[in-house]
């Protein structure tokens, strides 16, 4: 086969993309499907290990089709991949940071060698269109790139103090901590898993990943990518399970010096909590996700605004923590905006995320698909439904995107976190009134803004009380940050740090500050 040409990928140069992604993905479509059925190992010490246990990775867009077969793993399991981490710890510790950021560079430039296949497979696993999942791998790369890139701009973390005199040398020393879990969610399976797991090892930490169960193939592919670029056996290791099995022992053992979590918000306060309760204070780096507002003003541009607001509502079918959720538009603007609004969601093909006529695929799992159901009779009965409310024909959890009107403000699922193709819409008279609704959440990870009035967007990047700030931004009014572009980070409830992924701050979290002095 003839090399393929190299194709930059991210969220902006996806919406123009080179003609020949689509062929590169469609054969690599052919290509994941041919090899799906096999057995998934564990991979604990650098050795594969297959238990007694296995559960099926069913694909979301169609039921039939069985992706592969992964280890349901056992609390052994968990301990042993912490204890090959523990082992592994001093030699990767002890490792030039320079060598560990060839190591990772190395396995950041594998998973853009492997973009078509991991984008194909993370399509059926996870039901993403063909766009999104190869922005999701390419991410995944970039991320890793900017963690190294910000290790080699710093010289390691080594920067030197103030000293009293010649004869004493004074200096701040960034170490790392140890064992570093991450658990991943499904819905950025590439980026959500190798992102963290990235920083944490070019910070010097090892590493046990514990994706989500909807997404272990992806999370398998991303092994491969680090043991392939050399990262020593024990310094990545990679277990599948339940979060009640695995993912709770993991958490509960005392050798685990810190740990990455993206998903839900009880469970990341769960998490916070319970590290706040040992011996002594362990770091957790938590994004707990969003009710992510949109405020359009009397002065927006409604062509941006409705096409913001459907990619950021409907994209990857409103499951990302940054969708956009909720809208407040001026009521003098609020007919023509909902026209506009409804004419682009009409357009929106829904169906199998492999063909590239299709932009929506189907939810997650039957227990989206269920609560796509329940919520609708919800705001079907207590609102009135413009467009969608109704589940799709199909042997996959197909729903319709749904837009939401005179749903009234004191209901609970304007505050309430769906992780559906949902968007509730609601007037406003003063932008003073919008701004309260939109803060008046445990929320705060992104939030987006139209108007072309210059003072009122200073007053709302002043007052809005979020992370992750759009403003007039067409191609999605709450979502598509990407490493180094747009820092990734809540505010409240969505985030335990204050500190973005993606921006100057991150890295440093996976690592302790040390002053040492040294006198002559």
């Amino acid at each position: 086969m003839s090399e393929k040409k190299k194709i930059k990928v991210t969220y902006s140069t996806l919406a123009s993309p080179d003609p020949l992604l689509h062929q590169y993905y469609d054969e690599a479509v052919i290509e994941a499907k041919a090899g799906f059925g096999k057995t998934f190992p564990l991979l604990i010490g650098g050795e594969e290990r297959f238990g007694e246990k296995t559960f099926a990775k069913i694909s979301p867009i169609d039921t039939d089709m069985v992706m592969g077969y992964f280890q349901y793993g056992s609390e052994q399991d968990a301990h042993d991949a912490i204890a090959a981490a523990r082992a592994a710890f001093p030699g990767w510790r002890d490792t030039p940071w320079q060598e560990r950021v060839a190591i990772l560079r190395q396995a950041a430039d594998l998973i853009s060698d492997r973009l078509f296949y991991m984008a194909a497979v993370m399509s059926m696993e996870i039901g993403k269109n063909r766009l999104e999942a190869l922005g999701d791998v390419e991410e995944t790369a970039d991320l890793i790139r900017y963690n190294c890139d910000a290790m080699e701009k710093n010289e390691g973390y080594v920067r030197p103090l103030l000293s009293e005199s010649d004869r004493h040398h004074n200096r701040s020393v960034l170490k790392p901590y140890g064992v570093w879990v991450v658990i991943s969610p499904f819905n950025f399976p590439g980026a959500l898993a190798g992102g963290p797991s990235g920083a944490a090892l070019v910070a010097g930490n090892t590493v046990i990943l514990k994706p989500a169960t909807d997404t272990p193939y992806t999370a398998w592919l991303l092994a491969e990518c680090f043991r392939d670029a050399g990262v020593p056996d024990g310094v990545f290791n990679y277990v599948t399970g339940s979060g009640r099995v695995v993912g709770q022992t993991l958490l509960d053992d005392p050798e685990v010096d810190g740990v990455t979590f993206t998903g839900s918000y009880d469970v990341g306060m769960h998490i916070l909590r319970q590290f706040a309760q040992g011996k002594y204070p362990r770091p957790v780096i938590a994004e707990m996700g969003g009710k992510n507002p949109v405020i359009i003003s009397k002065s927006a541009d409604l062509d941006k605004a409705a096409l913001g607001v459907m990619r950021s509502a409907f994209g990857l079918q409103g499951q990302k923590c940054s969708a956009a959720s909720r809208v407040y538009v001026h009521q003098d603007v609020k007919d023509p905006f909902m026209e506009k609004l409804l004419g682009l969601t009409e357009q929106i093909n829904v169906g199998d995320p492999t063909d590239k006529a299709n932009w929506m695929g189907p939810v997650a799992n039957k227990g989206a698909y269920e609560d796509y159901q329940r919520y609708v009779a919800d705001l079907r009965e207590h609102g009135r439904i413009v467009y969608g409310g109704e589940t799709l024909p199909g042997n996959g959890y197909y729903v319709a995107p749904t837009i939401v009107d005179d749903l009234p403000l004191d209901h609970p699922l304007w505050k309430e976190e769906m992780f559906l193709p949902i968007v509730t819409i609601a007037p406003f008279e003063k932008l003073e009134e919008a701004m309260s609704w939109a803060n008046d959440v445990d929320y705060g990870l992104t939030a987006g803004f139209f108007s072309e009035d210059d003072e009122e967007i200073q007053w709302w990047l002043d007052n809005i009380e979020a992370g992750v700030l759009y403003v007039n931004r067409a191609s999605g009014a709450t979502t598509g940050a990407w490493p180094g572009y747009q820092s990734f980070g809540g505010w409240k409830g969505s985030g335990s740090t204050g500190k973005a992924a993606g921006s100057f701050y991150y890295l440093p979290q996976y690592m302790h500050e040390q002053s040492q002095t040294i006198v002559d």
